[in-house]
């Protein structure tokens, strides 16, 4: 039985990291929803736009898979980039969309958690003051339709970078999501809030870069394995993230890639041949 976590909230949950930044995370036992089976994992994970890119998703699937040997993850990618916590109402497309999947995932698989990032766009007009309840709201539904009143939900803060940039008159009250958000996960049993202190952007100053999602992943990772907050960067989370990244690749693994690269045209057909031989 797969173990399955949803990934929901905005771009920065659908990942914008670029994808030549960080070596590729490849692992057949770490798998994603893809018209409903399950497909071996591979970048970007949650396509909601053509700027998708590398997500925290990925090493903290990783992260668990190396903890737990015998058993797969399966990601849910449900994440909508641009979309308020409004958007997600239960009364909305993209709630029911979430749970269409995650229930349809239920049949093949043991829901395990919920991953969480949203927050850019409830930063302005006053909308942070009503984050808390709205948020409240979301999860209690979330827990009561999918079935799962105790699931974990993992709830990442925004970035500290908010403040400077090409965008940050957007995003004058970041720093009130960021407490509504840690209030909620004090507050609430078996939610918890991961900051992303130190973590940096892409040019836009508004996305999290592939190195910091990366990071962010692990932190991610730790909160749901020891439930407990994450208030701080990991002392190793960078050595955990290298090791993670530099996982040897099984026989079929490597071919696998192989095989992705020549039918992007990457590689030619002798080129594919010979580096086959050679695994």
């Amino acid at each position: 039985m797969i173990n399955s976590f949803l990934m929901i909230g905005q771009s920065n949950m659908a990942g914008r990291g670029y994808l030549s930044d960080v070596k590729p995370i490849y692992n057949e036992q770490i798998k994603m929803l893809i018209n409903g089976r399950w497909q071996t994992m591979t970048e970007p994970i949650n396509f909601d736009r053509p700027t998708a890119g590398i997500s925290l998703a990925a090493l903290f699937a990783a992260a668990w898979q190396a903890d737990n040997e015998q058993e797969q993850i399966g990601l849910i990618p449900c994440a909508e980039g641009g979309s308020s916590l409004d958007d997600w109402s239960a009364d909305g497309a993209l709630f029911e969309h979430a749970t269409f999947l995650t229930k349809m995932a239920q049949r093949t698989s043991t829901l395990r958690g919920i991953l969480w990032h949203q927050g850019e766009n409830d930063s302005f007009a006053g909308r942070s003051n009503e984050y808390l309840d709205k948020l409240a709201l979301l999860v209690d539904q979330l827990r009561r339709l999918l079935a799962s009143p105790a699931i974990p939900f993992i709830a990442g803060g925004l970035g500290t970078y908010l403040s400077s940039g090409r965008y940050s008159h957007y995003f004058a009250e970041y720093e009130n999501v960021n407490q509504a958000l840690l209030t909620f996960a004090q507050e609430t049993p078996n939610c918890y809030f991961v900051s992303a202190n130190g973590l940096t952007a892409n040019a836009d100053g508004l996305h999290f870069d592939a190195r910091s999602q990366r990071l962010f992943g692990i932190r991610y990772y730790d909160a749901f394995q020891t439930k407990r907050h994450v208030l701080a960067p990991l002392r190793d989370e960078k050595e955990r993230v290298k090791r993670l990244e530099e996982r040897p690749l099984t026989k079929a693994e490597s071919t696998a890639l192989l095989e992705i690269s020549f039918a992007r045209g990457e590689i030619s057909l002798p080129e594919l041949e010979e580096r086959l031989a050679r695994i």
